[in-house]
C-alpha cells in the first residue's frame, strides 16, 4: 500500500510501487486531466505538483510519493472557481488542441509561486514543456496575464 495525499484528499492505492504515477492517477484513481504524452519526461504533458515542485509523472515511480502532497490539474480549480492561471489561458485563448495545456498550465503555476513577475527568459526557461500546436506565445501571454492579475488581487 501507497499512501499519499492528492488534491487535499488521503489515498491509498495498492498499485506496483514501480508504476508510474501518472497511470496510477489516470488507471487506478481515475483523474484524466493529467495526459501521457512521450512517456520519457520530456514533452511535460503529465506534469503534476509534488510538494513544492513540479514532476513528470510519466516516469515517476508512485513509491516516490509515499506520504507526499500531489496536487493535479483537477485539484487547482473548478467549474465554479478556476485557479487564476486557469482562468488567463482561457482569457488569452491558448489552447488549439488543447492536449497538452494541463501540463502547461501546471507548470506555470509553480512558476508563478517562486516568480510572480517573470520575464520572457524566466518563462523560456521555467517552462520547458511541448506543444505540437505551437501555442507558445498564446501561452507567455497568459502567464503575463496570470502574472498581473495575482499582482491585482495583492
Amino acid at each position: 500500500m501507497i499512501q499519499f495525499n492528492l488534491n487535499g484528499k488521503e489515498v491509498e492505492v495498492k498499485d506496483d510501487p514501480n508504476t508510474p504515477l501518472l497511470w496510477v492517477l489516470r488507471d487506478s484513481l481515475g483523474l484524466k486531466g493529467t495526459k501521457f504524452g512521450c512517456g520519457k519526461a520530456l514533452c511535460g504533458a503529465c506534469t503534476v505538483h509534488l510538494a513544492d515542485t513540479t514532476v513528470r509523472s510519466c516516469s515517476f515511480p508512485v513509491r516516490y510519493a509515499e506520504g507526499k502532497s500531489i496536487t493535479t490539474i483537477e485539484g487547482l480549480g473548478d467549474a465554479e472557481r478556476l485557479h487564476i492561471v486557469q482562468a488567463a489561458w482561457i482569457e488569452e485563448q491558448v489552447p488549439q488542441c488543447g492536449y497538452c495545456q494541463p501540463g502547461f498550465v501546471m507548470a506555470a503555476v509553480k512558476l508563478l509561486e517562486r516568480n510572480p513577475d517573470p520575464t520572457e527568459e524566466d518563462i523560456n526557461n521555467a517552462i520547458t514543456n511541448l506543444c505540437r500546436c505551437g501555442t507558445y506565445s498564446r501561452i507567455k501571454k497568459a502567464i503575463h496575464t496570470a502574472a498581473r492579475n495575482i499582482k491585482a488581487q495583492n
